[in-house]
């Protein structure tokens, strides 16, 4: 009876380490070895003109994929050319200006100010003398005062315009005032940042893949209008490729960034993928919705993010996948150096 009970316990005893050592350790999974489940994350682009302009092609279709640097769209740009050749032709009369006023005055022109301030000294002489002529007559009774009053008149006239040569000769000589100058400048500075920003306007026309991809959605369609605030197209991108997954507390000091790691999906049984651990998420949060059971509701996760060798191109993005880390094998001699920070 006693050795009936104390076999009963034993197997009691077995099968619990049996239960416990299945929990911790899935089927087939070995105890160095850290089974995670997740996702190929799914990062979209979404791309827009920087202008708001009528659309004249759209290079790209769903599926298609492209590539960094890749022009996919165009607007129309007759409106936008005009435009830079306008501030070109503004900035180039502007510079002129600036150049004029900081060359000075041409020696032709103060030549030219000195004979017309000569020209005042004798016309000046000519009307004195006329003056002084005739108040010597008006004093005999030879001239009427209507005379002597149109010379006297004659003769201040020509004081003024002399002193009024004299101004613009001493000017002439002086040249520009630096304060014109400066506001030339100014000016001309102004030309030639509305200049830039013409021809920058017209590089925004022509609508650029930011990253490698495939092409989701093709949202608008040529001779739509387009603005910053509409999306022309949305890339999925593929390159690097990474796998979302979650661990929880009791093993997140067993991973540490830069671990082998290898990646299988259902899609391709028997295929292994090589990847690395490139981000641990420093803060907690609850089990997502998408790897959620009734038992780990409430439980706090902790998001790790598996980068993933796919020459291939096999791998779909939101392609669920198991990851399995190696705990005792040496890190990613590939992968160690590529990681990421800050969670998204």
């Amino acid at each position: 009876m006693k050795k009936a009970v104390l076999l009963a316990v034993l197997a009691a005893l077995i099968a619990g380490a049996a239960i416990y050592w299945w929990v911790l350790h899935p089927a087939g999974t070995p105890p160095n070895v850290l089974q995670l489940y997740g996702n190929v994350d799914l990062r979209q682009v979404n791309l827009a003109f920087n202008g708001s302009e009528r659309i004249e092609t759209v290079l790209a279709r769903e599926g298609d994929r492209v590539e960094k640097g890749q022009v996919v769209g165009t607007l129309e740009m007759d409106r936008l050319r005009a435009s830079v050749a306008q501030a070109e032709a503004r900035a180039d009369a502007q510079r002129h200006v600036l150049e004029r006023l900081e060359n000075g005055t041409r020696p032709q022109e103060i030549d030219q100010a000195r004979a017309n301030m000569n020209a005042a000294q004798t016309d000046l002489t000519n009307t004195r003398r006329t003056y002084e002529r005739l108040k010597k007559s008006t004093a005999g009774l030879a001239t009427s005062q209507q005379d002597l009053d149109t010379a006297q008149s004659a003769f201040e006239v020509a004081e003024a315009r002399l002193r009024v040569n004299q101004k613009a000769l001493d000017l002439a000589v002086i040249g520009p005032r630096k304060e014109d100058i400066a506001e030339a400048r100014a000016t001309l500075l102004a030309n030639e940042a509305e200049l830039a920003l013409s021809k920058r306007n017209l590089v925004y026309a022509t609508l650029v893949s930011p990253t490698n991809g495939v092409v989701q959605n093709r949202i608008l369609e040529p001779g739509e209008m387009a603005s910053p605030q509409r999306a022309v197209l949305t890339i999925a991108i593929t390159d690097p490729k990474w796998v979302r997954v979650y661990a929880e507390e009791p093993d997140l000091g067993k991973i540490r960034m830069g671990m082998s790691a290898t990646v299988t999906t259902d899609s391709f049984p028997g295929r292994k993928y090589d990847g690395w651990v490139g981000f641990i998420s420093p803060v907690a949060s609850f089990t997502p919705k998408t790897v959620e059971t009734t038992e780990l509701r409430t439980s706090l996760v902790y998001e790790v993010r598996i980068f993933v060798k796919d020459p291939a191109d096999e791998l779909r993005l939101g392609m669920p996948s198991t990851v399995r880390i190696s705990l005792t094998g040496e890190d990613s001699h590939n992968g160690g150096g590529r990681t990421e920070n800050g969670g998204g």
